[in-house]
């Protein structure tokens, strides 16, 4: 048991909000503005859970320089470092720079210690159902109470149901967080399905209309369609336009055939030429070789270069043109090879040049045919046209047409299930059920004595009008009076709100000491109890209580108040941290 005695503005809430910055991992708005400007340095030793932590945070009134929690194998090791890690048996479990970051870590290591899990609840907003995860700050607000008219029992949400599952985890009823978490997603799914469902309903039912609609204009139109072809019987002119149109086609693609083919026509005529003048060009170079060959130059025809000796020696022995020097052995040979060759070119290209024609010739039947039939059907389509009948008749097929591809576009929307069939719901609703059942059968005994607990703490606390409670697993405290008369923990005055509120923690860890249950942290902060409303004796009463009690129930109570004579009366001197009057704190 601690109080800290300080007149009023003079740092004791201050005290109990840097504890909490340290623990909790994040500073609260009730953290002044001015103390955290002038803040370097926080350090807090603390044993959670049996572990010694150090927690070492270094600050400028803007961010957070460093935050570290070490822990060591003796609390006593804790005061001589600075959270460096290494040396002494001294283990870092958090080093960071970052202020979200370190309120991370710190409540995953607080949920580890503690062996506390997430709690996850649902809530709905105007779209849908959502679920959300309360961590270690919504624990620890049922450890620094919330005081006032507009708190819950528990906690400092009274949204949700989390101060009932506060309780609930506090009391170690079996698989509270599970529970909770599988409620939550059933729910959330549940209304997913049902919102999906309900959105099928509504797009079947107006697909339906839709459809209704159309097969009515459909029927209609086929009877306009129907009237007018009886009306006036010709030739269907969505067969002729059909028709006309592939016969365009066929005839462009007849032109395209007979274009390709005249050019192959003519690329065959011109190798044909070409093979002609080869084989004609050959035969005169031939001519003229074999005239050249006569001839006994003395001299070069161009340059008029004489012919030396040695070179129609050459001539003679090399077979080495005296005037170019040009290999000249073996010419005749070549030459008549090079006309059969040429000669059998000229053949070929003769006999393609020939088909090519025969190909074209037919090609140019086949478009005079086709652009005959297609003259025809535009002639015929002109002629049934021209009657306002046939106009009339086309506009009515047109429409049947119209309606008949949307109701091709509408199809059929089948109909929702009514049952569910959704196996991962099933499921849910099942483990829910298993899981509600083994907590109640668990709760029945441990609320019966965590009710009787509570009287008995509030007679001690000064209720002694108080004849019994009915708390239930939501948190929800019924209070009985003297006659009977009976009002919720909600109607009660400030003053009988607080000690209910501490009644019920204190009752808790009794029922859980006494069932081997470790759930609550089992430390109380408490900032100016006397605030509530509360008489000097009443208060009197509540601090020597609370003495008692952390002492017989190993709790730890951390109070503040601004009244000297009440903590000197009540406390021990070892227990009371008190300035001087109008003094500061620290």
């Amino acid at each position: 048991m601690t109080a800290l005695v300080a007149s009023n503005l003079k740092g004791k809430t201050s005290v109990l909000e840097l504890i909490t910055w340290c623990l909790r991992g994040a500073p609260r708005a009730k953290l002044q503005g001015d103390v955290r400007r002038w803040l370097t340095r926080l350090e807090l030793d603390a044993t959670i859970a049996g572990q010694p932590m150090g927690f070492r945070l270094s600050l400028t009134p803007e961010v957070l320089l460093s935050g570290v929690v070490f822990t060591a194998p003796t609390a006593d090791q804790l005061t001589s470092r600075d959270g460096t890690a290494g040396g002494s048996g001294l283990l870092a479990l958090i080093e960071t720079d970052n202020e979200d970051d370190f309120a991370v870590k710190v409540a995953e290591l607080m949920l580890d210690r503690l062996d506390l899990q997430p709690i996850v609840n649902k809530f709905t907003t105007a779209e849908r159902v959502r679920t959300q995860t309360h961590g270690w700050p919504s624990y620890y607000s049922a450890i620094y109470l919330q005081l006032g008219r507009d708190r819950p029992l528990l906690g400092n949400q009274k949204m949700a149901g989390l101060a009932g599952r506060l309780l609930q985890v506090f009391l170690d009823l079996p698989a509270t967080a599970v529970l909770a978490r599988v409620k939550a997603t059933h729910d959330v799914l549940q209304a997913e399905a049902d919102k999906q469902s309900e959105n099928t309903k509504r797009a079947v039912a107006g697909r339906a209309d839709e459809r209704t609609r159309v097969e009515k204009a459909l029927d209609e139109a086929r009877k306009s369609l129907t009237q007018l072809q009886e009306a006036a019987p010709g030739p269907d002119l969505t067969e002729l336009a059909d028709k006309s149109a592939r016969l365009a086609r066929q005839v462009a693609d007849a032109q395209d055939e007979q274009a390709e083919i005249n050019r192959g026509y003519r690329e065959a005529r011109r190798i044909r030429q070409l093979d002609e003048k080869a084989l004609n060009d050959m035969r005169e170079s031939e001519v003229a070789r074999l005239l050249f060959h006569g001839l006994n130059p003395s001299a070069c025809p161009r340059c008029e270069t004489p012919i030396s000796g040695d070179r129609r020696q050459a001539e003679r022995d090399v077979h080495r043109c005296a005037v170019c020097t040009t290999e000249v052995a073996g010419a005749e040979n070549e030459d008549e090879a090079v006309e059969v060759e040429a000669k059998e070119r000229v053949e070929g290209s003769k006999t393609a040049e020939k088909v090519a024609k025969q190909a074209l010739e037919t090609a140019k039947a086949d478009l005079i045919r086709l652009t005959a039939e297609l003259q025809a059907v535009q002639v015929n389509l002109r002629t049934a046209s021209t009657a306002k009948a046939s106009r009339d008749r086309i506009a009515a097929e047109v429409e049947v047409a119209r309606w008949e591809g949307a109701l091709q576009v509408l199809p059929k929307l089948p109909d929702t299930s009514t049952g569910n069939g959704d196996v991962t719901l099933t499921v849910l609703k099942a483990a829910a059920k298993v899981l509600e059942s083994e907590s109640r059968g668990a709760a029945s005994q441990l609320f019966a004595d965590l009710n009787a607990e509570i009287v008995d703490l509030a007679h001690h606390f000064g209720m002694t009008a108080l004849e019994s409670v009915e708390i239930d697993r939501a948190a929800h405290l019924k209070v009985i009076k003297g006659g009977g008369a009976e009002k919720p923990f909600v109607d009660q005055d400030p003053g009988a709100q607080l000690r209910l509120r501490v009644a019920v923690i204190v009752a808790l860890l009794r029922v859980g000491a006494r069932y081997g249950i470790s759930t609550h942290p089992g430390l109380i902060l408490i900032d100016s109890p006397k605030a509530e409303e509360i008489q000097y004796a009443d208060a009197a009463v509540i601090f020597r209580e609370l003495n008692r009690l952390a002492t017989a129930e190993g709790l730890q109570v951390l109070l503040t108040t601004a009244d000297f004579q009440l903590a000197a009366e009540t406390l021990p001197a070892e227990c009371v941290i008190a300035a001087k009057p109008g003094d500061p704190l620290w």
